[in-house]
């Protein structure tokens, strides 16, 4: 099995519904997002994904994110804004743009020793 990653980051302040600690109140991070695409197979250049694909697909979603108060977004207006949701988040809206990807998995950090993953 290949696997191809990238990593991009960006910034945001959010708050927890229902937290019972300081993450109740309004904080930010510098969030750091890692999409993961694989395949069993390589294309002919020998790839999974074109690099410069993948991190356009983020960048793209994460422009969406950055320098925003999360939870006035509409899909967290719903959704608690957790580190594991974020990464929901950002795993579906790649994959409903661009369905080619192989999309495998997202990690978002929160801190430097903090992260969570979504995958399906």
């Amino acid at each position: 099995m290949y696997t191809a990653k990238v990593e991009a980051q960006f910034n945001s302040a959010h708050n927890l519904r229902g937290y019972k600690g300081k993450c109740e109140a309004l904080h930010g991070h510098n969030w750091r997002v890692e999409v993961a695409a694989q395949s069993k197979t390589v294309d002919n250049m020998g790839m999974v994904v074109d690099f410069k694909e993948l991190k356009k697909s983020l960048k793209g979603v994460l422009s969406d994110l950055d320098h925003k108060y999360l939870n006035e977004l509409e899909y967290f207006k719903k959704v608690n804004p957790t580190s594991e949701n974020i990464a929901k988040y950002i795993f579906e809206m790649i994959s409903q743009k661009n369905t080619e990807l192989n999309l495998r998995a997202v990690t978002v950090w929160e801190t430097d020793t903090s992260a969570a993953t979504y995958s399906e």
